[in-house]
């Protein structure tokens, strides 16, 4: 499965991911040793692995505490997700994201 991060700097990285290794999308990023914090653990606590979606197909929903995280974090758009949150999955192929800001 093919997923595209854009990185804060605007270039583009293309990852082949595996499927079936019970990862979430904050976890591949920091795999492939992006700038992505994750401090809590992927608990959906900290916001430091937020992302914009880029492809409208693979948005998902948010569960209630990426929600609430989203809600106290910065530079949050209409697009924007926790990376934690997201597991990797065979419907994700074609993914493509921009890492956000970091925060002030």
């Amino acid at each position: 499965m093919s997923i595209t991060v854009v990185d804060r700097e605007g270039k583009e990285h293309d990852f082949s991911v595996p499927t079936d290794t019970n990862l979430n999308l904050m976890e591949v990023c920091k795999g492939f040793e992006l700038p992505v914090e994750g401090i809590c653990g992927g608990m959906a606590m900290c916001a430091s692995c937020q992302v914009y979606i880029l492809t409208d197909e693979h948005f998902g929903e948010r569960n209630d505490d990426e929600e609430a995280m989203l809600d106290e974090a910065y530079f949050v758009e209409e697009n924007s997700r926790l990376g934690c949150q997201i597991p990797i999955t065979p419907e994700l192929n074609g993914l493509k994201v921009a890492l956000a800001p970091e925060a002030p």
